[in-house]
């Protein structure tokens, strides 16, 4: 039966999109049943305070900060699939051993290493999807999976509830196991998939394929401008519900109607949002929609302190739905950059040093955004849209000067 009308555009249309984005929802219904207990598993089942989980998880993301580049091009010199195919298995590995684990330094460590693997993992994928697919489909290849975790994720998020519900030691104890055991289906997936035409280099041979991506200063300011507006995660997930319970009077059970928002605009538009997106011109017209979506954001919730009732609720959901064209708009553009503006003779090195921006929002972005919205109040608000605003002025000569380095030293664009 021929699909028409609205939900025409919601499955992919060739077998390769279909394969990937069913990989996509294995390996995010994997990790986010894990995520959904993880704080209850580290303080009751492994016996740790708040603070060493908080702690332990900094550790990680400074971990993770550091060696993004140099795990970036390990896809360059190891082969894109190869690796994350081993990477996958060692995730597996990983989680299926978090049973054992037992006191902080254990602790530490095993989420050091979880950190270099995902950060690996990462990397070799982008670099797999940047190079499976031409030109002209990737931008919205990429936009099913993005579309296809996010159902993943909520599916997850389902099962580690349910085992929360459950609450006994050996139902919490099981949702690790579960994430080792849908993360092996999941590299058994990556296995199958088809092989890119993309040699492994010799250092020798990636010596000589052009300088590295952190010589290109145009790419390294946009890959930071990018991680800044990658921030509205930080609202969606962190900003929000803490103004909504301490600064509003909106019930604390509109939090679970604003996830279930975003979860479904995430998946019937991600795609409709990354539509002309494709280019760097594209990209860049999808980076103004995604400032001007956050500053409209920041202005309604802002006053929220001020209002009451049904305004208060409306006005959150409002904003709440903004955040998340905000986020559509900005993971599109970050696809077309990250794949038109590296040199694909370094296409790993490029994805490490673009992955390094989105490190940097988990480690400054909450507690900065948290400071301003709960202590300084609307002002506050105005304080992160203008952050928002200089991040996307900003992507704009940082885009061009990337551009330009490319074609200084004989890279095609978007090759």
């Amino acid at each position: 039966m021929r699909r028409v009308g609205f939900f025409s555009g919601l499955l992919p249309a060739s077998k390769l999109e279909r394969d990937l984005a069913f990989q996509c929802v294995l390996s995010a219904f994997a990790t986010g049943s894990f995520l959904t207990g993880t704080a209850v598993f580290f303080t009751q089942i492994v016996g740790l305070s708040g603070a060493q989980v908080g702690l332990g998880m900094s550790a990680a993301a400074a971990v993770s900060l550091a060696l993004s580049v140099p795990l970036g091009r390990l896809s360059d010199r190891v082969g894109a699939k190869l690796l994350w195919v081993l990477t996958a298995f060692a995730e597996a590995a990983l989680y299926l051993t978090w049973p054992l684990i037992d006191g902080f330094a254990l602790f530490v460590t095993m989420l050091a290493v979880l950190a270099v693997v995902e950060t690996a993992g990462r990397s070799a994928r982008e670099v797999y999807r940047i190079a499976v697919f031409p030109r002209e489909t990737r931008v919205r290849s990429m936009a099913y999976m993005r579309a296809a975790r996010n159902v993943g994720y909520t599916l997850g998020a389902g099962a580690g509830g349910i085992a929360l519900g459950i609450g006994t030691r050996e139902a919490i104890i099981a949702v690790p196991l579960l994430t080792g055991g849908l993360l092996v289906l999941n590299g058994l997936m990556i296995g199958l998939l088809p092989q890119v035409a993309r040699p492994a280099l010799t250092q020798t041979a990636l010596e000589q394929a052009g300088p590295a991506a952190l010589r290109n200063a145009g790419f390294v300011v946009l890959a930071v401008c990018n991680g800044v507006l990658s921030s509205n995660q930080v609202l969606l997930n962190v900003v929000v519900p803490l103004w909504l319970v301490e600064r509003t009077d909106a019930p604390q059970t509109l939090l679970a109607w604003l996830f279930g928002t975003n979860t479904v605009l995430a998946v019937l538009l991600q795609v409709r949002a990354a539509r002309g997106a494709e280019t760097v011109d594209g990209a860049l017209r999808a980076v103004r929609w995604s400032g001007w979506a956050f500053v409209l954001s920041c202005l309604v919730i802002g006053v929220t302190h001020e209002t009451v009732g049904w305004v208060s609720i409306v006005l959150i959901w409002i904003g709440h739905i903004t955040i998340t064209g905000a986020e559509l708009w900005q993971s599109a553009s970050g696809w077309a950059f990250a794949a038109e503006l590296s040199d694909h003779r370094r296409l790993g090195d490029y994805q490490g040093v673009w992955g390094m921006g989105y490190q940097i929002e988990p480690i400054i972005f909450p507690a900065l955004y948290t400071f301003l919205a709960l202590h300084w109040g609307t002002p506050g608000w105005a304080v992160i849209a203008v952050i928002a605003v200089t991040a996307a002025a900003v992507s704009h000569p940082a885009a061009r000067a990337a551009e330009r380095h490319l074609v200084r030293i004989g890279a095609p664009i978007g090759s």
